[in-house]
C-alpha cells in the first residue's frame, strides 16, 4: 500500500489549523516534546511540526488506520528524521504507555476534537494523566466545542450535540464547568478559554 493510499484527509484540519496554531504559539514551550492525544489523520501533527521546528511533535492514536495515516503523512512531508512513529495510546486506558524518552522531555499535551466524540471517562483520564505526567508550568491544551453552564454557544452546536448523542449516548459537547469540577482535586489550573472559529473553544490548563 502506498503512502497516498494510507494518508487520510480530514477536511476540518485545513479549516482550523491556522487558528489553533496561533493559540499554540502563545503557549507552547521553547523546547521539549509535545504529545498530541488522538491525532487522527496526522495532518495537524505534520503541519505543527513544520511550524514549530524547535519542538518535537509526538503524535498518537489508538486506531491502527489512523496511526498508518500519521506515519504516511510523516513520510510524505519528509519528516522521518524529526518525527517518530505514532504511538498507540488509548486515552481512557491508564497509565498511558509512553516511551521513557518522550516522558523525559514532555513539555506539553495537545488534544484536538476528542472530548465530544468520546466517553466522559476519556476526559477524566486525560486530565488525570496530564496532571501526573506534565512538569510544573506545562500546558494541556484542549480544542473543541464546549458549553457554558449547560448553554450551547450556538444553535448549530446544540444540533451537533443532539446528533452526537443519537449516534452514541456517551458522546456529547461537554460543559467547561464540568472540566473545572474535575480539576479541583488535580494540580491543574484552567488559565484561558479562547473563542475559536466555528463556535469552538481552546482551553488552556496549566500544571501547577
Amino acid at each position: 500500500m502506498t503512502d497516498l493510499d494510507q494518508r487520510l484527509h480530514f477536511p476540518a484540519t485545513a479549516r482550523n489549523r491556522e487558528p489553533i496554531a496561533e493559540v499554540l504559539q502563545q503557549w507552547l514551550p521553547n523546547r521539549g516534546t509535545i504529545l498530541e492525544i488522538a491525532s487522527g489523520s496526522g495532518e495537524h501533527a505534520v503541519q505543527f511540526q513544520q511550524r514549530f521546528t524547535h519542538l518535537r511533535w509526538q503524535a498518537s492514536d489508538p486506531d491502527p488506520q489512523h496511526r498508518s495515516s500519521i506515519n504516511a503523512w510523516i513520510r510524505h512531508t519528509n519528516q522521518t528524521s524529526t518525527m517518530a512513529h505514532a504511538l498507540d495510546i488509548d486515552v481512557a486506558q491508564q497509565p498511558w504507555l509512553i516511551p521513557k524518552d518522550v516522558q523525559r522531555c514532555l513539555s506539553a499535551i495537545v488534544c484536538i476534537n476528542l472530548l465530544h466524540i468520546s466517553s466522559r471517562v476519556c476526559t477524566e483520564v486525560l486530565l488525570q494523566q496530564a496532571a501526573e505526567r506534565l512538569p510544573p508550568n506545562a500546558p494541556l491544551m484542549i480544542y473543541g466545542p464546549f458549553k457554558r453552564e449547560g448553554v450551547h454557544t450556538s444553535q448549530s452546536n446544540a444540533s451537533f450535540d443532539a446528533s452526537l448523542r443519537e449516534r452514541n449516548p456517551e458522546w456529547g459537547v461537554r460543559d467547561i464547568e464540568w472540566i473545572e469540577s474535575l480539576i479541583t482535586t488535580l494540580p491543574l489550573t484552567l488559565m484561558e478559554c479562547n473563542s475559536m472559529p466555528a463556535n469552538n473553544q481552546m482551553l488552556i490548563l496549566i500544571r501547577e
